[in-house]
């Protein structure tokens, strides 16, 4: 195995040694993401924090010479172990290539490089009375890059779809350090193979993201948020399927069970209803009187079907109030144990209902607490479970009830994930969700862009 000094000596040939971390500390906290669990005890041999797209180019071209895997890494907050390093290697970081370089109102497009964050792109094409509507939970640190190569969605997904929807130019290292260019800045493309959703949601494997064309849509005029508690699952999702029936498109339909909504009351202290099965938090947005319109059918409905309270947001502080609890559920459930993990499974609608007692089922079985959220109109549920990874045994219990929920969402017709990726948590599992001929045909497209495995090898399968 290349050792860390013989790596630092190549590297220091190719960057500034400013640029480059070889102490055992910095190299530990830059192969940790969200995921750490007790098993992940890999190690890069290297962090770079690269500036520019020569740079990148330098050390994929040492890389390759030397057969050295390469891995990218943003803000590290994916739970999927999709950017630890599993046999040494390097470690790149964006987060010095983080300039929004471009805002095209008449386009109505955004270039960015990789490093951009999130929440920061949405703040500045607002200025210009745009939108960028993916909004991962986490959008305040989360990059651009790290939401392409995890196919990042969030709550607004219903109605404006996910990250793949808004990409419309990636410009691409490969693995050889040639620049690949995937489309252009016009909204349609129907010349030659799509590659910018090839690389969307290929968690780094295929080549490197370096910079990014955006499509922007107009900024809606308003926007309020309903949040309406319900005695059962079933009646929250049968309201929902109301609404739409009623040709009312939210932006988001977000929902909590019991047990987060408790737990985030207990943490916020949110004035949020702590008796009830479960909340919806409904999102409508659009010109100003549309919104009002839809507002009172939603709360008809929801009425109808038996929701206790309903709050209605009547200004940016209450908007913001209700958002900041839903936000907030998988930081307040690390108040519960040491560690806590989330995951993301998505299925048909008509079975979110199963999957949500399914799941709780599976944890009462093996003495795990869980906390659900997730999105509704996606049919998305992330399943946040408060653990100890120092008691052997409960992270044993854990483990098997992690693999039953796998196969309970693989019966219900579903997948996998549906925004966070598969990492190196879910790839023994994919088999069970996508068949070996994709799979056979996912590998030979690996091969192709990567020949080598140098890009972030290992994951997904």
């Amino acid at each position: 195995m290349l050792t860390s000094e013989k790596l630092n000596q190549y590297l220091s040939n190719v960057l500034p040694k400013s640029n480059i971390l070889t102490g055992l500390e910095e190299r530990y906290a830059y192969s940790q993401d969200a995921l750490n669990t007790p098993e992940i005890k890999n190690i890069a041999g290297a962090v770079v924090f690269v500036e520019n797209i020569e740079q990148i180019q330098a050390v994929v071209k040492l890389a390759a010479k030397h057969k050295i895997p390469v891995v990218c890494r943003g803000a590290g907050t994916n739970v999927v172990g999709a950017c630890i390093p599993e046999n040494n290697g390097i470690i790149l970081n964006f987060s010095k290539m983080n300039k929004i370089l471009e805002i095209n109102p008449a386009n109505m497009t955004a270039r960015v490089q990789a490093g951009v964050v999130v929440g920061d792109l949405q703040k500045e094409v607002e200025k210009f009375g745009l939108c960028y509507p993916p909004d991962p939970s986490n959008l305040a640190v989360s990059t651009i890059g790290g939401s392409i190569a995890q196919a990042s969605a969030g709550a607004k997904a219903f109605k404006y779809g996910s990250t793949k929807d808004y990409v419309l130019d990636l410009t691409v290292v490969m693995a050889d350090g040639s620049i690949l260019k995937t489309g252009s800045s016009t909204i349609k493309n129907a010349t030659g193979y799509n590659l910018s959703t090839l690389f969307v949601g290929s968690e780094g494997t295929l080549g490197i993201v370096v910079e990014a064309t955006l499509k922007l849509i107009p900024k809606p005029e308003t926007r309020i948020v309903m949040m309406s508690y319900f005695d059962s699952v079933d009646a929250s999702i049968q309201a929902v399927n109301s609404i739409i029936e009623h040709k009312i498109t939210p932006a988001t339909i977000d929902f909590m069970d019991r047990n987060a909504i408790q737990t985030v009351e207990d943490f916020k202290g949110a004035g949020l209803l702590t008796n009830k099965e479960c909340a919806l938090i409904i999102e409508v947005d659009g010109l100003a009187c549309a919104v009002d319109y839809q507002k009172n059918i939603i709360e008809k409905i929801l009425v109808n079907y038996g929701a206790a309270e309903i709050q209605i947001s009547g200004s940016d502080d209450e908007y913001d109030r209700i958002w900041s609890a839903r936000r907030a559920s998988m930081a307040a459930c690390t108040r519960l144990k040491p560690n806590v993990t989330t995951d993301d499974l998505v299925v048909p609608r008509e079975n979110l209902a199963k999957l949500v007692s399914g799941v709780r089922e599976i944890c009462e079985k093996y003495g795990l607490t869980v906390c659900m959220v997730g999105h509704v109109g996606d049919g998305s549920v992330h399943p946040q479970i408060p653990i100890d990874y120092n008691d052997a045994e409960e992270y044993s219990r854990f483990k098997r009830a992690k693999s039953e929920i796998y196969k309970l969402t693989a019966k219900l017709g579903g997948l996998l994930s549906g925004e966070h990726g598969i990492g190196m948590l879910k790839r023994e599992a994919i088999g069970l969700v996508i068949n070996e001929t994709a799979l056979d045909y996912m590998r030979q497209i690996k091969k192709t862009f990567d020949p080598e495995n140098i890009l972030n090898p290992y994951k997904i399968f």
